[in-house]
C-alpha cells in the first residue's frame, strides 16, 4: 500500500470516528463503534471539566446527552465544543448552565466559526491607569 493509499484510509477512518464519515471497507464495524463511543464519552469527560454548570445540569445523563448531540461533529475543542452544545440548546439550558454561557460571552469573543478570543478589558484597564 502506497503512502498516499494509507494516508487516505487514515483520514477515513479518523472521519468515521469522530466526524460522521462511512465507515472504510476493512475496519471491524462493532470496534469502530466502540471506538466511537469511548471517544465521544471522553469528549463529554472534556467538555464537562471545561463546562461543570452545564455538564452538572443534566446530571448522569450528560454523557449520553452530548454524545448524541456530537455524533456527527468533529472535535472543535472542550471550550468550543461545550460553547456549540449550549447555543443549539438555545432557551432550554438550566438557569446555571445559561449563567456559565453568560460568562463566557462576556470573557470570550465567539462566531461560531473561528476559536475564542479573550475580550481585551484587561488592556483597556491597564491604559487607564497611566
Amino acid at each position: 500500500m502506497s503512502a498516499p493509499d494509507l494516508a487516505a484510509r487514515q483520514q477515513a477512518l479518523v472521519a468515521a470516528l469522530v466526524a460522521g464519515g462511512e465507515l472504510p471497507a476493512g475496519f471491524d464495524p462493532a470496534a469502530v463503534r466502540a471506538t466511537k463511543s469511548a471517544l465521544r464519552r471522553k469528549r463529554a469527560g472534556e467538555v464537562a471539566r471545561t463546562w461543570p454548570f452545564l455538564a452538572a445540569s443534566y446530571g448522569p445523563d450528560w454523557p449520553g446527552v452530548f454524545a448524541a448531540w456530537a455524533e456527527d461533529r468533529p472535535p472543535n475543542g472542550s471550550l468550543r465544543d461545550g460553547w456549540d452544545f449550549a447555543r443549539a440548546r438555545g432557551g432550554a439550558l438550566p438557569a446555571l448552565a445559561r449563567e456559565e454561557l453568560r460568562e463566557r460571552e462576556a470573557e470570550y469573543t465567539y462566531d461560531g466559526s473561528c476559536a475564542p478570543v479573550p475580550r481585551r478589558r484587561g488592556l483597556l484597564s491597564r491604559l487607564r491607569r497611566r
